[in-house]
């Protein structure tokens, strides 16, 4: 009865916030699509469906982050094992450099390479700008990290003995690979690829700067049916298909990295020198660095020219609201306005993130709590099947009439981005706290140690560490959240990835220009919350 009534204490406040927030948005999302006129008519989902346009969207969809992925897992395979298997001068700060792009606002992403393809760019001979190339080259630009993490983490601790034994027996190193290396990472590419192709087919950011209305996603085609044409039900016809299509992929990836790997060390091997074999890894991590490089460093160039002339005056001018008065406010207090959000919705998510991840990693007696505890965690990682532009939108359209009309709300954007990172975040905490011995808490317990003892010194020396990786990647990825903020940010207090869109659509050189310093200006703070959060060196950091 003690254990029952803890558990459902500790889950209570989680379960209670994902019903208000979550479920009830979700719902009120699936019912704008499904009733018409206060009928329930499922007709209506399956004319939306039935429009050609649709059709388009879909397909964009499917092949575009197909493609993506396909990319993402070539490019980032030889940049994994460089990473994670080798040891080489400023290794660390290679592999920060190169997860610091999966982060990076997603509206950033998109000017960096429009920056990078567009008329005055390094690389406008390609006619590339506005086109599906350009799209693809974004997304892969942005979840190659993934790949790199995921599949590097595994990796790191494959036992290297079938190999050498495989060598020692005449086998090249292709052979090495093919027959045994890749065998063993199998699981952990495919989970990998899955999740990729999850992100890039609800990327948003990436799409509606580089694609325009030309090219759409069904993410960006959800945003510009229920702001541009008001067809709010249109628009949730898609997300109910969105919502099944990404939902059947997390349940798959979940699957997926359930695998068991028989082939991983007991002792995680040490990263040898480089050998003369290795290089083409190397050149491949070297050129990989290059290209994630150079739309950042064409945006850096970017903003400080004026005039065709080097000025800091684009960063002057973030004190203003911008040429033609095309802000409210200056895109100074925007910048306040997303630091404040951010710490609002890292301590959110970091609370209940904590709560989740306890419930769902203490030892259960008996099938009952097991399965109990099962199910939690599968209804806390919810928020992680449906899209910020869904959540947006279902916030939109449900809290709107009392008892709750939120519409005001100052908590309603940092709301929304803490469930946007709290499946992060758990991700990241849970690993850590369910690989505690539960003897250990009871061989405390037995000392006289009461539970905040316990947890004290049991829990916090091997939970602090990913806490703070926790909160600086939840606090990263608040930062630069755009899907769903686009939604609910209110006129007088946007955030900054909402100004920079505004401003580069906006007329007038100046307007640009501030929104390619404003692009820096959160590309940096995003990039040194993360290099920081590299050095507590987490393993789970972000894990789905």
């Amino acid at each position: 009865m003690r254990r029952g009534l803890t558990l459902v204490a500790l889950a209570a406040l989680p379960v209670a916030v994902l019903a208000v927030f979550f479920v009830l948005p979700v719902s009120g999302m699936l019912a704008r699509g499904f009733v018409v006129d206060g009928v329930v008519d499922p007709g209506a989902v399956l004319e939306v469906l039935g429009r050609e346009r649709v059709h388009r969207v879909l397909w964009f969809t499917v092949w575009s982050a197909t493609v993506a992925t396909a990319l993402s897992v070539l490019l980032g395979l030889p940049a994994a094992f460089a990473l994670h298997r080798l040891d080489f001068p400023l290794r660390r700060v290679v592999r920060a450099a190169l997860l610091v792009p999966f982060v990076l606002p997603t509206v950033v992403v998109g000017i960096g390479f429009r920056q990078l393809l567009g008329e005055a760019g390094p690389l406008a001979f390609l006619g590339l700008d506005g086109s599906p190339v350009a799209i693809v080259a974004g997304l892969v630009f942005f979840n190659v990290a993934v790949v790199i993490r995921g599949v590097g983490a595994a990796w790191e601790s494959l036992d290297p003995r079938p190999g050498e034994a495989a060598a020692a027996l005449g086998a090249s190193p292709l052979q090495v690979l093919r027959t045994v290396t890749l065998p063993a990472l199998r699981p952990a590419i495919v989970s990998s690829a899955s999740v990729v192709f999850l992100f890039c087919a609800t990327a948003f950011g990436v799409v509606l700067t580089l694609g325009g209305l030309r090219y759409s996603s069904v993410e960006t085609e959800i945003y510009l049916l229920t702001t541009n044409l008001l067809d709010l039900q249109a628009a949730a016809a898609l997300s109910i298909l969105q919502l099944v299509a990404v939902t059947a992929l997390l349940l798959v990836a979940a699957r997926l990295r359930a695998v068991p790997d028989p082939t991983l060390a007991r002792v995680v091997p040490r990263p040898r020198r480089p050998r003369r074999g290795d290089l083409p890894q190397l050149g491949a991590t070297a050129l990989l660095l290059v290209v994630v490089a150079a739309p950042v460093a064409v945006l850096v160039s970017g903003s400080l020219r004026v005039d065709d002339a080097w000025s800091l005056g684009n960063y002057r001018a973030l004190r203003t609201p911008g040429e033609g008065g095309a802000l409210l406010v200056p895109v100074t207090d925007a910048l306040l306005t997303s630091l404040r959000t951010a710490v609002d919705a890292t301590w959110m998510s970091l609370t209940l993130g904590l709560l989740v991840a306890v419930v769902v990693t203490r030892g259960s007696r008996g099938r009952a709590e097991r399965r109990v505890r099962a199910a939690l965690d599968g209804f806390f990682m919810l928020p992680l099947g449906v899209s910020a532009v869904t959540l947006g939108f279902g916030f939109l359209i449900t809290l709107d009439s009392p008892p709750l009309d939120l519409r005001d709300s100052p908590l309603l954007v940092p709301v929304a981005q803490a469930l946007v990172a709290l499946p992060l975040v758990v991700r990241t905490i849970a690993p850590v706290l369910g690989g505690v011995d539960d003897r250990q808490r009871q061989a405390a317990a037995s000392l006289g140690a009461g539970a905040w003892r316990t947890v004290l010194t049991v829990d916090l020396p091997v939970v602090w560490r990913p806490l703070l990786a926790a909160a600086g990647f939840a606090f990263a990825v608040s930062l630069g959240e755009f899907g769903a903020t686009s939604f609910l940010a209110r006129e007088e207090s946007p955030t900054l990835p909402v100004v920079i869109y505004r401003l580069i659509g906006s007329p007038g050189a100046m307007n640009y220009g501030m929104a390619l310093a404003a692009s820096v200006v959160l590309a940096a703070a995003t990039a040194g919350v993360m290099l920081a959060v590299e050095r507590l060196r987490v393993p789970s950091l972000g894990a789905l």
